[in-house]
């Protein structure tokens, strides 16, 4: 965000990081609800503490004005946010860096840089805004390159066209959530995708990545929103046509949506617009029984009513966030294009016949800039908004807080919670750290939910990186092994390839591979993140 200060080992910015009340008051709910927790302030250590060695890579000339060999900037450049990057920053164990941070602001310079790293064998790593939770932005590549460049696309930041005909906009990938909407809103148009990470991540990032966004049923996905891409390779530039649909073959975007820059460097796209939501309605809805409130969204995700947010916290995620004793639905609709009111009141309907309750009426607004949320949606968000900075906070004091999501068909679930929990639970005890777990659906389908499941565990300081490898290795086997996905929206990175090798067909393992070799001949890009480098011994 313009005038603040973007943190380099951490969530966000260092203005906005937990301090003061706010830390007080985290670490008493933290100590009430793990009294044996070991709750000590650990600080950053300074850049220096790192010891970070020179460059292995000159850039040539004509790109060296773009080029960055700064310390703080290869660290910055040098992992993710997931829990593992943020506690070994603050442990000063950040080993993979980035000899040089280059920073294109035209396309041409893009393809002038995978010319240059393509003869010279410099591996390239695609870089947003750095928001990766599974080491999809990780320098791990091995030792067979020359160096490694971690390739800064936010210079490219512009709405460069908008087709008020078609309502779509022709978007720049390096663009960061806020600034994309900075440049829609005068034109009363928005993209309507906020993901957790939106204030710090990019468009590239989503369309790279698969991400999930905003609406909690129907749109959800980025690539329900993505009309097509343009994307830079070593082997040339490939550009899908401009289509609301087509059944002409396999699709050219979906070869490299979630390819994350192991196949190409998505340099713009055109996305799908919608108009500024007028109306909206907001309640939440509360629940004795957690299994009630599951069919409740089940009947909610197969009624068509397309809630954009539908998201149930069991009771747990309920009490740490929304400050209930009970499962909490927290429902919200909206539209630029009519009132919502009767869909809020035939959604309240099928959460009473499964014995859903509300504290308060619904909230109702049709104003573009106001919101109708009640007060538990009111301190949910908050928490949600909150909730990376805390996770920081937490972890600089030797707690595990992270999570997982997933999705799986709606006959699954019951098998898939008491998989992972007994799975967590089980790796919590191998570990030594008492904890808890939660679940939350973030998503939900008329063939099944995404769920969301979070730890908040307390570690020892020191081997917090350790334990949370052992208790993710327990869960990521048990959510393959009841049938789920390895992830919903959080990409495949570095950290989930083991678990998605044993959910993809070998076949088309086998057939990525080959479009590797015909785009990435030399096998430069992003190695090891969703296929093998192809450089590999």
């Amino acid at each position: 965000m313009r005038g603040k200060t973007r943190s380099w080992w951490g969530w966000g910015n260092v203005e906005d990081a937990v301090s003061g009340a706010e830390r007080e008051e985290l670490t008493r709910r933290t100590a009430a609800l793990l009294p044996k927790a070991d709750l000590t302030v650990h600080e950053a250590p300074p850049v220096e503490a790192f010891g970070v060695g020179a460059s292995r890579i000159e850039a040539p000339e004509t790109l060296a004005a773009i080029a960055s060999a700064d310390v703080r900037d290869r660290l910055a450049h040098s992992h993710g946010q997931a829990f593992r990057d943020v506690v070994r920053a603050l442990q000063g164990t950040l080993s993979h860096l980035p000899d040089l941070v280059v920073r294109p602001a035209s396309e041409r310079q893009v393809i002038d840089v995978l010319e240059w790293c393509h003869d010279a064998g410099i591996a390239v790593i695609p870089f947003g805004g750095g928001s990766s939770v599974v080491g999809g932005v990780e320098p791990r590549v091995g030792d067979q390159y020359a160096g490694v460049v971690s390739l800064d696309l936010t210079s490219m930041d512009q709405v460069l066209e908008v087709d008020a005909t078609s309502r779509a906009a022709l978007v720049q990938a390096g663009v960061l959530g806020p600034h994309l909407e900075e440049q829609l809103r005068p034109r009363g148009y928005t993209l309507r995708f906020f993901p957790q990470s939106f204030e710090f991540s990019s468009l590239g990032g989503w369309l790279a990545t698969r991400a999930g966004g905003h609406f909690a049923t129907h749109l959800t996905h980025i690539d329900d929103l993505t009309e097509s891409l343009r994307v830079v390779t070593p082997a040339g530039v490939v550009e899908s046509r401009r289509l609301p649909g087509s059944g002409a073959g396999p699709s050219p975007d979906r070869m490299f949506l979630g390819s994350e820059g192991s196949l190409g460097v998505i340099t713009q796209a055109w996305v799908r617009l919608q108009d500024r939501p007028r109306w909206r309605a907001g309640a939440s809805v509360g629940f004795a029984h957690y299994d009630a409130g599951v069919q409740a969204v089940r009947a909610l995700s197969q009624s068509g009513l397309n809630p954009a947010n539908c998201r149930l916290l069991d009771p747990m995620e309920a009490l740490i966030n929304a400050g209930s004793a009970t499962a909490v639905l927290v429902l919200g609709f909206e539209s630029a294009d009519h009132p919502v009111t009767a869909w809020m009141e035939r959604a309240l309907e099928l959460c009473r016949d499964h014995g859903g309750t509300l504290a308060e009426a619904p909230r109702h607004t049709d104003s573009s800039g106001g919101a109708a949320r009640t007060a538990a949606a009111d301190t949910w968000r908050s928490a949600f908004v909150r909730m990376p900075y805390q996770r920081d906070a937490l972890a600089a004091q030797g707690m595990i807080v992270e999570t997982f999501e997933t999705a799986c068909t709606w006959d699954r679930f019951d098998a898939l919670r008491g998989a992972v929990d007994d799975a967590a639970q089980d790796a919590l005890r191998q570990v030594g750290a008492e904890g808890v777990v939660t679940c939350r659906f973030t998503h939900v389908y008329p063939d099944g939910p995404a769920p969301y499941f979070g730890i908040y565990a307390a570690g020892r300081w020191g081997r917090t990186v350790e334990q949370w490898d052992e208790i993710k290795q327990a869960v990521s086997q048990a959510l393959i092994a009841t049938g789920a996905t390895i992830t919903h929206h959080h990409a495949v990175g570095r950290d989930h390839r083991p678990w998605y090798d044993q959910q993809r067909p070998d076949l088309f393992a086998a057939a990525l591979q080959a479009g590797k070799r015909v785009l990435d001949p030399a096998g430069i890009l992003n190695p090891g993140v969703v296929i093998d480098p192809l450089r590999a011994a």
